[in-house]
């Protein structure tokens, strides 16, 4: 019962002895040795390693590329003197584990605060020469790099690189927000009354071309219309001539009938002529002639 209790205390110890003496970086990690306070090693490679008990202490870092963003917006004068709402974030990680804990002995907390003073600074400069249309459309790229080189300049030695550095928003200060917006309206009424007037005058283009079109139409149609009937019209004379020529006679006394019944159609019609006419011929005998007394 002894040797157990004694195999399990020994046990016990060899497993703090080992606890104590050893240290698993992560992939995710860097770790710094310390030893009496004063850097020893600095493992970047994840693994398990071992270290001096009591005499050896371990820091680690967070190798990822990290996050700084800033909850409040800073306000920023352009060229054209207008103040601007921005809200940005930046991109940055631990290259050097030495020179950063050397730099920040209070670790990321003070390594963000600094980069958050220096991008604050580059922000400042770079939307200071640039008017509000170049800083939120025509130069927006170009300005986060110049932020970022500027950022990354500053921070050379200190351990750390600026991956990059974006702005998520652009806003006008609430003073002024209210007479842009009744400028933007503005502008953007007379776009649309433009482009109504140049709707209207296509419409009135289009309308007209297609009144043209349908005048075109229209003569081209009783052009068409009247040939038809001219060689409608010329082919019934051909075939009443036909007809008549067979029997002049009857011919002549057959269109003398239709003139009668055109010119007397109602009771009330009244000619006014030489009962000797020609006209009245076939009223004097069925062959066109007087008839007997």
């Amino acid at each position: 019962m002894n040797k157990i209790v004694a195999f399990l205390v020994g046990l016990v110890i060899v497993a703090v002895v080992v606890r104590a003496s050893t240290f698993i970086v992560d992939q995710r990690q860097n770790a710094i040795v310390f030893q009496l306070g004063q850097i020893t090693r600095v493992v970047t490679e994840p693994g398990l390693y071992f270290r001096i008990p009591l005499l050896q202490n371990v820091e680690y870092q967070d190798n990822r590329i990290l996050t700084i963003d800033t909850p409040v917006s800073d306000r920023v004068q352009t060229s054209e003197k207008k103040n601007l709402l921005i809200d940005s974030f930046v991109r940055w990680r631990i290259t050097e584990p030495r020179a950063f804990r050397v730099s920040f002995p209070a670790g990321e907390r003070a390594a963000e605060e600094r980069i958050t003073t220096l991008v604050r600074d580059a922000l400042n400069q770079a939307v200071n020469k640039r008017t509000v249309n170049e800083i939120t459309s025509r130069q927006r790229e170009k300005a986060m790099d110049e932020i970022r080189v500027a950022v990354q300049e500053s921070v050379k030695g200190l351990g750390v690189d600026i991956v990059d550095v974006r702005l998520k928003r652009v806003d006008f200060v609430p003073e002024i927000s209210e007479s842009v917006y009744r400028r933007m309206e503005a502008e953007r009424k007379r776009v649309a009354n433009e482009q109504r007037s140049i709707g209207a005058a296509e419409s009135e283009k289009i309308r007209a071309d297609a009144d043209r079109q349908r005048e075109v139409l229209l003569a081209e149609a009783y052009r068409e219309a009247q040939k038809i009937k001219g060689e409608g019209d010329a082919k019934a004379s051909a075939i009443y001539a036909q007809a008549f020529g067979q029997n002049p006679d009857f011919a002549r006394f057959y269109r003398s009938l239709e003139a009668y019944r055109t010119t007397f159609k109602t009771r009330n019609d009244l000619l006014v002529i030489d009962p000797s006419s020609e006209f009245f011929r076939y009223m004097k005998g069925p062959d066109g002639k007087s008839a007997p007394r």
